[in-house]
């Protein structure tokens, strides 16, 4: 049987505050425009970006779960 995990519905809504949001905007603009990372930025960047898409993840399948109610 698989597992249930409880998720408070404000983890749902988190977003990034905007100084995270636009230093990822940064780091990836730099990226883009062919500016290279050092490994320290590189490594924040990828962490924000994972971060990003699991938060997404988070938001999709709480709307599922959601609607199914």
């Amino acid at each position: 049987m698989p597992e249930v995990v409880e998720i408070p519905i404000e983890l749902t809504q988190f977003q990034f505050p905007q100084a995270v949001q636009a230093r990822l905007q940064f780091l990836l603009d730099r990226q883009d425009q062919g500016d290279p990372l050092s490994q320290a930025e590189r490594q924040e960047a990828e962490g924000l970006v994972e971060l990003a898409e699991f938060l997404s993840l988070l938001r999709l399948r709480s709307t599922r779960v959601m609607k199914s109610i």
